[in-house]
Order: C-alpha cells, then structure tokens, then sequence
C-alpha cells in the first residue's frame, strides 16, 4: 500500500478516466445497431492537463491512450499498422493544453466544458482523417458525413456529461487526500 501513495495523483486520475470511458463504450455498445458512436477523447484529456502537472497528468493520459490503443482498431498505411494513435495524439493534446492553460481560468467548469469541446473536435477530426484517409474508406464522402453526425452527438454529450465528470474526478483526488491547489502550483 505505502508503494501506491506517491503514485496516487496520476492512479486516481486514470481509474476515473477509465471509469468514463468504460462507460462511453457500454453506451457506443448500445448505440451501434442505430448507426451512431460516441467520442470523448477531448474529455479524457482535459482534467488532467488542465488541473495536474505536467508529469502526473501526462502519466495518466498516456495510460488512458495506451488502454484505448489496445481495444481501438488501427488503420493501415501501405500494408503496415498505425499502433499508438490515440497515445500519440493524446500526449500531444495534453502538452498543447498544459502549455497553454495559464491563459484562462482553468478551474472554472464552463472553461473545461469548452476546452474539452475544442480538443475533442480536434481530436475527432485528426483522427477521421487518420481512419477515413489512411484507412482506404471506400466512399470517403459518405464516411465524413457519417462522422459529422457522430461529432454532433459527441460534442452534445460532452456537455451533458463533462460537469459530473469533472466534479467525480476533483472529488476522487479529495478523497485519495490530493491537495489540487498545490498541485496546480507544480510545473512538473
């Protein structure tokens, strides 16, 4: 047990990540035979660029990359696999949200809800083109229209859900005895 306490700012982040995104693909589950999915990859990165430093937050959005990667089909390039996508753009949301927070009031839950909309329509794009494109759809126009309705959706369950999610995540760091007003004084 004393091996978990240093580490559990970035445990606690990433079970609570896990938790929703767990969550999101039970609902993508019943969501499928009606055609649409649900994307909330800008969600699980914000909290934690947003309110831990840069080397705890990152621990835990790399994780949480590392588990979408090993479930998530990857498209192929010239016959060779994209494996670590979603680490990859995940780490570089994270480090673009981290470098960049200072510039807003990140402790206010609209300002989340906004900046988790702004990365997941990043993220959502990036990763379409990476599927639709790399992927060799054979109708890419159908598929981006598709795509677009799914964004849409995404986009609205973010805001239905972001408010909770972050309350469950503050709240779950209070409970593991993380103080984040020092921890958001961390720049590592």
């Amino acid at each position: 047990m004393t091996f978990l306490l240093p580490h559990r700012r970035w445990l606690i982040t990433f079970a609570t990540t896990l938790l929703l995104w767990s969550v999101v693909m039970q609902l993508n589950h019943y969501l499928a035979p009606h055609g649409a999915y649900l994307f909330v990859g800008g969600l699980l990165v914000t909290f934690a660029a947003l309110r831990l430093s840069l080397r705890i937050g990152l621990t835990a959005t790399l994780l949480i990359g590392l588990a979408i990667d090993a479930v998530e089909p990857v498209p192929l390039v010239s016959s060779h696999a994209l494996p670590g996508t979603h680490l990859v753009l995940f780490g570089v949301m994270h480090v673009v949200l981290f470098h960049i927070r200072t510039r807003f009031p990140r402790e206010e839950t609209v300002i989340g809800v906004v900046v988790a909309l702004l990365a997941n329509l990043g993220f959502f794009l990036g990763l379409s083109f990476v599927f639709v494109e790399f992927g060799r759809h054979p109708v890419p126009g159908a598929a981006w229209l598709r795509l677009f309705a799914d964004l849409g959706w995404s986009q609205l369950f973010i805001v239905i859900i972001a408010p909770w999610f972050f309350a469950l995540q503050e709240r779950a760091l209070e409970l593991g005895q993380v103080d984040l007003a020092e921890e958001n004084r961390r720049t590592f």
